[in-house]
């Protein structure tokens, strides 16, 4: 009877057990994130990590073997909080009697916030000088929304052939990533400028392409 009792007892403690671990987890990629975000990928250490967290360096390798493992881990959660975003932002019906003006603003607009939102991004998507196992991490997400921006910009530039399109894709994503860390370390009206900088060069570059 007793042994009954206590795999009952095991087994309403599991539950628990899991929801405590994910708890731990999350803590500790929003920790992440901040020291990402505040010191670099490439300075970011697991201590600091760890510290940021409340917890010991211990208890972070309850969960995550190194930083590399870490960056993985925070790269799938980015990717579950911008699928939304991509459906809101990439859908179809937004080019139909849409300007190109409109349609900029409508995609940037809401990327830039993401950014803004989330500072520890840009320490892992922005940079174009990732390490191996970092760019292995971050992969899908980034052929996601290169996917997502060519199949905006193929229905503007209808007449182009679809490997012109993807070039094109790859320019708009780098010109955004190259401004991403200015303007997320900027504030106020330098903040703004910036963005009109950006706005004003992306409009520049698409209109090009369809003269």
């Amino acid at each position: 009877m007793a042994g009954k009792d206590e795999s009952a007892g095991d087994a309403r403690a599991q539950p628990r057990r899991q929801a405590r671990g994910q708890q731990r987890i999350e803590l500790i990629l929003h920790a992440a994130a901040a020291v990402f975000a505040r010191d670099g990928y490439d300075s970011a250490t697991t201590n600091a990590i760890a510290a940021e967290a409340g917890i010991s360096p211990g208890s972070l390798y309850q969960y995550f073997k190194n930083k590399g493992d870490i960056a993985h881990a925070l790269a799938e959660h980015y990717a579950l909080k911008l699928t939304a975003l991509r459906g809101e932002v990439f859908a179809t019906d937004r080019v139909v009697d849409t300007s190109l003006p409109e349609l900029v603003d409508t995609v940037l607009g809401p990327l830039m916030a993401f950014n803004l939102a989330h500072p520890g991004f840009k320490a892992i998507f922005s940079r174009t000088d990732m390490p191996a196992g970092l760019r292995e991490a971050v992969a899908p997400i980034q052929a996601s929304i290169h996917q997502s921006v060519a199949h905006l910009l193929g229905l503007v530039l209808s007449d182009h052939q679809p490997a012109d399109v993807a070039r094109i894709a790859t320019v708009v994503i780098q010109l955004v990533r190259g401004m991403v860390p200015l303007i997320t370390d900027a504030t106020g009206a330098e903040r703004d400028a910036l963005m009109a900088e950006l706005r004003s060069v992306l409009l520049s570059y698409v209109r090009q392409q369809l003269s």
